[in-house]
């Protein structure tokens, strides 16, 4: 198969920033702040002074490394190559072993990076209680009594932001196996990930509808855990590695030479194995190696193409880039290309696709103005469009916009790319009617025709 991206780990991270300033115009901080130590290069300088013993961890440059959203814009427009995502975790892993915490703060990092999100069935004890508190009614209740007004500043706003957990099980099992409902030609592996397969499991439904409608074999390695990147950005660096470990011995045994995940975050950190695990010498070859199988399933289904074709699809879609697949995994163009392929579907290009939604992880808990004042710029770009559906291909992504969409009281749907494949597969005539904005005049959208392009 081709691919258009391979990442080589055979050499050490690149750091030799010469501070040219092209980052500053994407970065989203230094956008909305202004401040130099809050823009890459003023943060790779910190993490210097700090390195040469020039500066001491002082709680502001705590705060300027942990302001990074992480989105690795900066990456994109760098002329040097400097791999600043790489610095970013070594010195927050820096910071989280050399910084005092304290006893409490020490033990939900464990606890929650390590203890649950470590093991699937961990965390499924975790969401069935999201799922109880939503089912039963009780966080109706607690919004319509006004409960939440008695919680600390803060947590009122982000109780907004929890996941929907369906009621009927739609996780996939580890373990399963799923046929190719035509000739097999290709036999790959699926990362089901940690949120992903509690939260999203219909984004793996229909991701393994699509594989298997196209000739290709799933496999759900059974001892598969998390990926890790959580854990990496947070500075617990060793638990990463750990996962990561975990995640190698679980692909090789499922003997893929394919290994797929839909969720950008996750592959991107899948994708860089290599310089996770750069100086452990009985893994580096092996993480090497591991992640030169790693694919985004858009990035999977376009190699492999052209899709089998599929049913009408009515419907306006703006397509918004999450940021660890543009920027981490350098992939832009292989979604759309995919939403193209859906006949009579509208693909409308969005203003500022390729800036950050504010998500970022858990970002949007642990710095929730910063967080706010980007989603509201990408809630403003999606809204002079008018589509029916907002597509992307991160978790993380998804329940940002979703709430954002939510809270300016806009009828339109957050959805995975593979989902609206899915759909044109099972047959649905009709996605939903077009969005009219308040306060604009007619429902119309320019457009080319079926299965075009336009700009709002």
């Amino acid at each position: 198969m081709a691919t258009d991206m391979r990442v080589d780990h055979s050499h050490p991270v690149k750091t030799d920033c010469i501070h040219c300033g092209l980052c500053l115009p994407v970065c989203p901080t230094y956008q909305e702040l202004g401040h130099e130590a809050d823009s890459p290069r003023g943060r790779i300088y910190l993490m210097q002074l700090v390195k040469q013993g020039q500066m001491k961890r002082s709680h502001a440059y705590v705060d300027h490394i942990h302001q990074c959203l992480g989105c690795r814009a900066c990456e994109s427009a760098c002329p040097s190559g400097v791999e600043f995502s790489s610095m970013l975790d070594i010195a927050r892993a820096d910071i989280a072993t050399h910084n005092p915490q304290t006893r409490t703060h020490k033990f939900l990092r464990k606890a929650i990076l390590g203890f649950v999100f470590s093991r699937p069935s961990r965390l499924r004890w975790l969401f069935f209680g999201l799922c109880l508190y939503q089912g039963l009614g009780l966080q109706w209740l607690m919004r319509r009594s006004r409960l939440l007004k008695l919680l600390p500043a803060g947590l009122e706003e982000k109780e907004g932001l929890l996941p929907t957990v369906p009621l009927a099980v739609t996780r996939i099992k580890l373990g399963a196996r799923f046929t190719a409902k035509a000739i097999s030609r290709y036999r790959v592996a699926l990362l089901t990930g940690c949120v992903m397969n509690e939260v999203f499991g219909a984004v793996h439904k229909a991701t393994i509808d699509v594989l298997t409608e196209n000739g290709c074999e799933v496999l759900v390695p059974k001892r598969q855990v998390c990926c890790g990147a959580l854990q990496n950005h947070a500075g617990e660096r060793a638990l990463a590695q750990s996962l990561a470990r975990a995640n190698l011995r679980a692909f090789e045994a499922a003997g893929c030479e394919v290994v797929l995940t839909n969720s950008a975050g996750c592959g991107a950190l899948l994708k860089d194995y290599g310089h996770l695990l750069a100086d452990d010498r009985a893994h580096a070859g092996r993480a090497i190696s591991f992640s030169a199988k790693v694919r985004d399933i858009s990035e999977f289904l376009v190699e492999i193409g052209p899709l089998k074709p599929m049913r009408p699809l009515p419907a306006h879609v703006v397509y918004d880039d999450p940021c660890h697949l543009i920027h981490g995994q350098k992939i832009s163009q292989a979604p759309r290309e995919i939403l193209r392929q859906i006949p009579g579907m509208k693909l409308i290009d969005l203003p500022g696709a390729d800036e950050c939604c504010g998500s970022a992880g858990v970002y949007n808990l642990t710095h929730w103005d910063m967080s706010q004042r980007l989603l509201k710029r990408k809630i403003e770009h999606i809204k002079t469009c008018r589509p029916e559906w907002v597509a992307s291909g991160n978790p993380g992504c998804l329940m940002q916009i979703a709430y954002g969409l939510k809270a300016a009281n806009l009828p339109i749907k957050a959805i995975h790319p593979i989902e609206l494949v899915a759909q044109a597969y099972r047959g649905r005539p009709k996605v939903g009617k077009i969005v009219t904005v308040h306060g604009d005049r007619g429902a119309g959208i320019r457009g080319q025709g079926p299965g075009g392009t336009d700009d709002c």
